[in-house]
């Protein structure tokens, strides 16, 4: 398979490899997202769903508005916008327009939402003591993998930027 505006294509170890990072990371974010749902369903929380659950974790104890959002955390084919009407709706936020650009929505947590980021924060915290107590996992070889897959985020993020 050859790269486009190149003469050669990428080796078959390198191409394989990278379908299958890419692949993975799919994967891993669906599982997480299903770890999520078990998680809520085992404690009865059943009105808000994951990506729901992942943007609270990601607002954390911030102010912020929809489209910082949407540049922190990926949130797999959902619309961030539509999720936090939902949370709002539901109690586990606040929102209030931005003074300075009217069409622009801050948000940040209520005190059940902070309640509901603290069970999320759990479960990982939960998850990270048990990969480390297996041995899944050292933290060498996870702090590699995020410097090696923040670089090949870069790499993506600059083959948009030359693009146009």
């Amino acid at each position: 398979m050859k790269a486009p505006g190149t003469e050669e294509g990428a080796s078959p170890g390198i191409m394989s490899c990278y379908l299958d990072s890419l692949s993975l990371v799919e994967r891993l974010h669906r599982l997480l997202l299903d770890v999520i749902k078990d998680e809520f369903e085992r404690l009865g929380i059943l009105e808000i769903n994951p990506v729901q659950a992942l943007l609270l974790f990601n607002i954390g104890e911030n102010e912020v508005t929809a489209g910082e959002l949407k540049t922190r955390g990926y949130y797999q084919g959902s619309n961030v916008s539509y999720n936090l009407k939902k949370l709002v709706e539901c109690g586990y936020m606040h929102h209030q327009r931005c003074e300075i650009d009217r069409r622009s929505v801050r948000v940040k947590l209520t005190a059940k939402g902070v309640d509901l980021r603290e069970r999320v924060t759990a479960l990982f915290e939960r998850h990270a003591k048990g990969m480390d107590a297996r041995n899944v996992i050292t933290l060498d070889a996870m702090d590699e993998m995020n410097r090696t897959l923040r670089r090949m985020e870069r790499y993506g993020s600059d083959q948009i930027r030359y693009i146009y």
